[in-house]
């Protein structure tokens, strides 16, 4: 199962205007990490510690969902509107979260007064510009790790909370608050686009998700066209254009896709298999079906993802999650050609936009990543950043890939690692990830850590300025 986007199962992974540097002109301000983490006071463990814990609660207007006649063996499911304020606490047990939060955003505001370029880091870092840091965020930052989310996840089923435009931006705003990453990712899932092309599906707790199958030919061929994404995804633009105004340029907007390799694998499979022997299968026995599906699936992300930076996002990952599951030869031959179409067919409408394209199974094919145009490559943490920069070269951009079990190891090793993969990664041209998404039981003050970490490794300091 993927584990680098919003899901949530029991028992399984689960899937997550600009600066403005004239204020101080040709004056740079100088002020450290240390100093203003100290404003709020320190906890035991010398890390900010809010004075006030007591949970504090917000309003927000929801909606109510009601099935619909089952479509071709999946439960359909429609959605009506129904206003209702629902008071829930935020949960702040870490009182030291809140704290930090602040500081983060002051240590943003720093950034601006500094005199940095008015776009956001990660933007001008996908953009391969030379930047001061290695920008961050973490793939599912939105997740059940965080005790404000499972407030949410606990009552609501996913669909109903990644396809409601308040609770999706609660969801995705949430990490942002705390942390302070470089980049808000829009809560919702790779599985996001099927039911517009006429494939249905649902995440059953306890179960994971489940696929109206799409095995034969016939069953290609009565796929729908996405031609018209604001009404037959009428909530995502809505998500993000609300997402981009929140977070006012002080973090890059990203959006995402599944790779058209692992949406056809969901399908074919009609679930979450650990094996793929029903697509794998149809890959050896009927590959023509294959090809024709993956064919249509990257035409219709094509359009999806322009929609998404139409209504917002500044940068949009592809994640081929089932990466893994394809030899360096099968990856050539049923993955990278449809990568490769969506890329080509957003950069002809939006040549100044980054895509990130990131393969968990990286490993083993960096000389075929090699051949993506995509502005950034991800890896996941089972790839040796020092092997990916060597095969890959000094000038492209990579992400990742720190293994994000550290995340529950002590500050100073989560210091310590970030630190080895920033040297690894040349000490420059890197976007700073995890290499596989953020674990349930994460303690949410680590990634914290990891967050602060990444906007301490100064590529001055450490002797080798970016390039």
């Amino acid at each position: 199962m993927p584990l680098e986007h919003h899901r949530e199962t029991s028992g399984t992974p689960e899937f997550d205007p600009l600066l403005d540097g004239s204020r101080t002109a040709n004056r740079p301000v100088q002020i450290s990490e240390e100093s203003l983490l100290s404003t709020a006071g320190p906890d035991s463990s010398g890390r900010a510690r809010d004075a006030d814990a007591t949970p504090t609660t917000h309003t927000t207007t929801m909606m109510t969902q009601a099935s619909a006649t089952p479509a071709r063996g999946v439960r359909a499911r429609a959605t009506t509107t129904k206003s209702a304020t629902v008071k829930t606490a935020t949960m702040a047990p870490r009182v030291a979260v809140a704290a930090n939060a602040r500081a983060r955003g002051a240590l943003a505001r720093v950034g601006a007064a500094n005199g940095e370029a008015k776009d956001p880091i990660l933007l001008r870092a996908a953009r391969g510009e030379d930047v001061e840091r290695p920008p961050v965020w973490l793939m599912r930052q939105a997740g059940r790790y965080m005790a404000e989310f499972r407030a949410y996840s606990t009552k609501y089923g996913f669909r109903h909370r990644s396809e409601t435009p308040e609770i999706a931006i609660e969801l995705s705003m949430q990490p942002w608050r705390a942390f302070k990453p470089d980049g808000v990712i829009m809560f919702s899932d790779i599985l996001t686009p099927l039911p517009a092309l006429g494939i249905e599906f649902d995440v059953v707790k306890g179960k994971g998700p489940v696929v109206e199958p799409v095995r034969t030919m016939a069953d290609v061929n009565a796929m729908k066209q996405l031609d018209d994404p604001d009404s037959q995804l009428p909530f995502v633009r809505e998500i993000l254009s609300t997402l981009r105004k929140e977070i006012d340029g002080q973090s890059t907007m990203l959006g995402f896709v599944g790779s058209p390799w692992t949406l056809a694998a969901y399908a074919m499979e009609g679930s979450s298999d650990r094996h793929l022997m029903t697509t794998k299968q149809i890959m050896t026995q009927d590959p023509e079906t294959l090809h024709a599906f993956l064919s249509k699936l990257a035409d219709a992300l094509g359009v999806y993802v322009c929609h998404q930076i139409d209504s917002g996002a500044q940068v949009v990952q592809i994640f081929d999650s089932w990466a893994h599951h394809l030899s360096p030869q099968q990856f050539i031959e049923f993955s990278h050609p449809y990568n490769e179409r969506i890329i080509a067919y957003v950069k002809e409408r939006h040549p100044e936009t980054p895509l990130i394209f990131h393969a968990n199974g990286g490993v083993g094919k960096l000389h075929e990543l090699k051949k993506s145009t995509a502005d950034v490559i991800g890896l996941d943490w089972n790839t040796s950043m020092s092997e990916a920069r060597a095969i890959l070269g000094p000038d492209r951009v990579l992400q990742g890939n720190m293994d994000p079990m550290y995340l529950f190891a002590s500050p100073d090793r989560i210091r310590e690692e970030v630190a080895k993969n920033v040297k690894d990664a040349g000490n420059g041209k890197h976007i700073l990830n995890v290499g596989h998404g953020v674990a349930q039981g994460t303690p949410e003050e680590n990634v914290g850590h990891f967050c602060d970490a990444a906007r301490a490794s100064l590529y001055a300091e450490a002797g080798a300025p970016a390039r």
